[in-house]
């Protein structure tokens, strides 16, 4: 086994990533426990993987290629077939290396199969690559709690919730990995025979955390958790996730004005923060919902009007001025295109959108974007090109592809081409006979058909 692992070392540090990927294959195969073999087939997959910078095209490429690697490992794994599923996991990630899903289900089978050590480095190594994946760091975090790594998981969580700061459900694991760090740290005390009084003391912060951990809470648990969070400013006020965290609370409870408070002051230490940007506008669009609701709920329907009007404008302002602050985010500048698509203000939108396509994370919604604002313009040609681009980059049938299909069908259809539009909506029609009025078109497009047969 040594002999064969050091072949497909040697061929690994050559450069012939093929052979070395075959050989340590061949060493996890015949010994599952060989976990230095593993670690160095999944470097030798990643390295080959990303010789050349994957593209979005590549990646989307590489899932659908190991989509039937993919159902096949899913198979074993159900079937409890936990060794075989591993191996056939080996196999789909050295295919797809960085897709989240297939990397996240290589760790399902490695914990399945009593190998916890592998199932972390499979995550590890991939968001090595990719930094601001958030479906891999909660893929990542969740792993880490699996493996009751509790200190790794927050750091991961801690990260993750940077990046999404409104994600109830991430602050629920964070919150619960907090307890269970506390608890830990309780329970380890009393075994080292700690004093029974000092046990007492740091249960009730554990009981604290743990009532956090329940998610969205009410009443006095709500008042003894935005209590907390004010001691924890007092204490340390340079802390910015203590202020998020008082946010959240206060924003849950209604109390509106003081969490604006409460972001006011942490923008105050850092006026530079994109995302305590993001949750002062959160915060203050929900602020105007709730008065629009209660107006509604109180009959006075004018006023909720006018409300929402306010409203409206105030997003569209607010997104204004941030991208002024922010011209490299590419997300603000996206949502940007979308408020100005909104108001039919098109060449704008264009302008925006044009910008925000540079994004991998909005690539397609900025070619659709796009694509709309050319087609509502009166420039059909130009929408086609975008949604043809967009097309290229989803090949695997989802919502976005379905969106996409659905606008060139239509524009398709307004211009004469009935044999173009009739291939485009039967593929929408064959993965999803329910979607908006795809099967009134069909009937309409089979009519038109036979009135107009092309030759």
């Amino acid at each position: 086994m040594n002999t064969l692992f050091n072949k497909g070392f040697a061929a690994l540090e050559r450069g012939s990533l093929d052979m070395a990927i075959d050989l340590l294959h061949t060493c996890v195969e015949l010994s599952p426990d060989f976990f230095r073999a593993r670690k160095f087939l999944r470097a030798a997959s990643l390295q080959r993987f990303t010789k050349d910078k994957p593209s979005a095209l590549k990646l989307a490429l590489a899932e659908l290629g190991a989509l039937p690697q993919y159902f096949k490992t899913l198979s074993l794994l159900r079937r409890g077939r936990h060794a075989e599923a591993l191996v056939a996991a080996e196999r789909l990630i050295a295919k797809a290396p960085l897709v989240v899903k297939y990397v996240d289900l290589a760790a399902q089978c490695a914990f399945a199969a009593g190998q916890p050590e592998s199932a972390i480095m499979y995550l590890e190594t991939a968001y090595q690559v990719d930094m601001q994946n958030t479906k891999l760091m909660e893929c990542l975090a969740n792993a880490y709690r699996t493996a009751e790594q509790w200190t790794k998981a927050r750091e991961v969580l801690n990260a993750l919730i940077n990046l999404k700061p409104m994600d109830a459900g991430i602050m629920n694991l964070l919150k619960d990995t907090d307890a269970r760090i506390a608890m830990a740290g309780t329970w380890d005390a009393a075994g080292e025979g700690g004093d029974f009084r000092k046990l007492v003391k740091d249960q009730d912060t554990t009981d604290k955390l743990a009532m956090e951990a329940r998610g969205v809470v009410t009443g006095t648990d709500a008042e003894v958790m935005i209590a907390e969070q004010r001691k924890k400013i007092e204490a340390d006020p340079s802390n910015l996730n203590y202020y998020r965290a008082l946010a959240r609370l206060l924003q849950q409870q209604k109390r509106f004005d003081e969490a604006v408070e409460v972001v006011e002051a942490a923008r105050k230490i850092n006026p530079t923060d994109p995302e305590l940007d993001r949750m002062l506008s959160s915060v203050r669009t929900h602020a105007f919902d709730a008065r629009i609701e209660a107006l509604h709920n109180s009959g006075a329907t004018e006023q909720a009007e006018a409300l929402e009007h306010e409203r409206n404008q105030f997003v569209f302002d607010d997104l204004v001025q941030r991208v002024e602050r922010y011209p490299n985010d590419l997300r603000l500048r996206f949502e940007l295109g979308q408020q100005y698509l909104q108001y039919e203000s098109y060449d704008d939108a264009i302008q925006q959108f044009q910008l925000s396509q540079r994004s991998p994370k909005e690539r397609t919604g900025s070619l659709y974007g796009l694509a709309r604002s050319f087609r509502l313009k009166g420039q059909p040609d130009m929408a086609v090109m975008q949604l043809e681009t967009a097309l290229e980059q989803l090949p695997v049938m989802n919502e976005e592809r379905k969106q996409i299909l659905f606008e060139l069908g239509e524009i398709s259809e307004e211009n004469g081409k009935i044999e173009r539009a009739f291939n485009i909506y039967r593929e929408i029609y064959g993965a999803d006979i329910a979607y908006r009025d795809i099967a009134a078109k069909m009937e309409r497009i089979y009519k038109l058909r036979k009135e107009q047969p092309e030759a």
